[in-house]
């Protein structure tokens, strides 16, 4: 018996904000006889809208009211309304992500998306969407001798890096390099970014607001941003600039990831494969050029090319639908919790698990560090589970954390237990026994997070068997 939900994607982009919406189907997996195990087993885009420009006041500021008449025009062309969506991902990206007002619009999408849409901002999570709306996650896991491959997203505003081998994700990282950085409005520059233009005086390129494009200055300038990336994923040492051009003082890919195998998506990736460059300021900005002097840059040559499933649409369509998985089977939670949204996520490593006591004290003063003015709000306490292989381990643990978290379960709302392996069932019991209740409790496994995660519980699927989660990171660029 397998259960549809319908996901959306909306990718509000430094140049284009677009939408996609995709069915997910969930069966059990397992055979009889066996503890159930709920997957996603399939996932068809259903409806795509048409490529927008995003709208913008100035470049500080969106356009709340015409990004929600694009939203509610592209629901109602799919047919669809936001009660008919039950999960999915609402992101801001590149530049549009440090806009003045971005974390009002994201708060606005949300309402208008859908209850169980996710809304995010943040190069990390969009670096880790495109690489795998491109398929990139799958396919490294056909790459022989497990090599490395890298996607490179090239918006209008940032190129998000993600790495991944053998179907596992190595790193991430955020380069100031897009499109759009540089614009010509009526035969004129009428913006240059603050990284360009500092990248542009390093290199003694000289172009100001104002002025007429000079096509040998914006081909130089589309070089060294080329040139860039090319260092960005270590195909040819940094420089003095390499440092400087990361989103947010971020950090490159660390120097033991080398990827013998690159992928494009973004805007500009279709730009790079044109084979006659045209009129290099048809869309109003250095795109054609910058996806020429990619093309030209003979440090690309030095690996493998792989074309991915979407290029313009990567990161839409991984918002869409691979924000969410499905959690274990042998999970525990009361009628009525959910569905739970933005749960901060408290994490402890398994070395803080072995003193009962040092334990509670953890979760107590992480409780407090993550809501220091009322530690009786909801949180979700994760560990990995691996040493609850006893029925002495499960009690200590439960002793634990109910002392470690009375805040929360002496408090209006539910508190939430995360674990990786199959151990939720059994500890949620246990919980449930020592307090002699278990309607605020929800404990779920198979899910894996990290720390500054937040994390969604929507509805149960599979007859209750399992919930679909969502586990994200809530970054604003500032």
């Amino acid at each position: 018996m397998s259960d549809k939900i319908l996901s959306v994607g909306i990718d509000v982009g430094t140049s284009t904000t677009q939408l996609v919406f995709s069915e997910l189907t969930i069966e059990n997996v397992a055979g009889a006889f066996v503890v159930p195990r709920v997957e996603i087993v399939g996932k068809t885009v259903v409806h795509r809208s048409k490529i927008h420009m995003t709208p913008l006041i100035s470049p500080e500021l969106i356009d709340v009211e015409a990004l929600r008449a694009i939203v509610e025009q592209e629901y109602r062309n799919g047919g669809f309304t936001p009660a008919d969506i039950g999960t999915g991902a609402a992101i801001i990206t590149g530049e549009t992500a440090r806009a003045d007002n971005a974390a009002s619009v994201l708060e606005a999408l949300s309402s208008l998306a859908g209850e169980f849409v996710v809304a995010t901002a943040g190069p990390q999570l969009e670096s880790v969407l495109a690489a795998r709306g491109a398929g990139i996650d799958t396919w490294s896991r056909e790459l022989v001798n497990h090599q490395v491959i890298a996607n490179l997203d090239i918006g209008g505003g940032t190129t998000n890096i993600a790495a991944y081998q053998h179907g596992k994700l190595l790193g991430t990282s955020c380069l100031d390099i897009g499109g759009r950085l540089v614009r010509i409005t009526d035969g004129r520059i009428s913006y240059i970014s603050r990284a360009t233009k500092r990248l542009a005086e390093a290199n003694r390129i000289t172009i100001e607001v104002g002025d007429r494009p000079d096509m040998e200055r914006l081909r130089a300038l589309t070089r060294v941003m080329a040139r860039q990336l090319a260092m960005g994923i270590g195909l040819v040492p940094p420089d003095e600039m390499q440092p400087l051009m990361y989103t947010n003082d971020g950090v490159p890919l660390a120097s033991s990831i080398a990827p013998k195998v690159i992928s494009f998506s973004g805007g500009v990736a279709d730009l790079i494969d044109a084979p006659e460059l045209g009129d290099p300021f048809r869309y109003g900005d250095i795109g054609p050029l910058l996806g020429r002097a990619i093309a030209e840059d003979s440090a690309f040559s030095l690996v493998e090319r792989f074309h991915g499933v979407e290029t313009i649409g990567a990161t839409v369509v991984g918002a869409g639908v691979h924000t969410t998985d499905i959690s274990g089977s042998t999970i525990s939670y009361a009628a009525g919790l959910l569905p739970m949204l933005n749960v901060p996520i408290i994490r402890i490593d398994d070395e803080e698990t072995a003193d009962s006591l040092a334990l509670s004290r953890t979760i107590d003063e992480r409780l407090r560090l993550h809501h220091p003015d009322d530690p009786s709000r909801s949180v979700a306490i994760a560990m990995t589970g691996a040493g609850l292989d006893s029925f002495a381990a499960v009690q200590d643990l439960a002793d634990a954390i109910i002392a470690g978290a009375r805040s929360v379960l002496e408090g209006p709302e539910p508190l939430v237990v995360v674990l990786e392996h199959d151990r939720a069932k059994v500890l949620g019991q246990s919980l449930a026994v020592k307090r002699g209740r278990q309607d605020d409790l929800i404990c779920i496994d198979g899910v894996h997070t990290a720390l500054g995660d937040y994390i969604d519980i929507g509805l149960p699927v599979g007859d209750g068997r399992a919930v679909p989660v969502v586990v994200k990171t809530l970054v604003f660029n500032v």
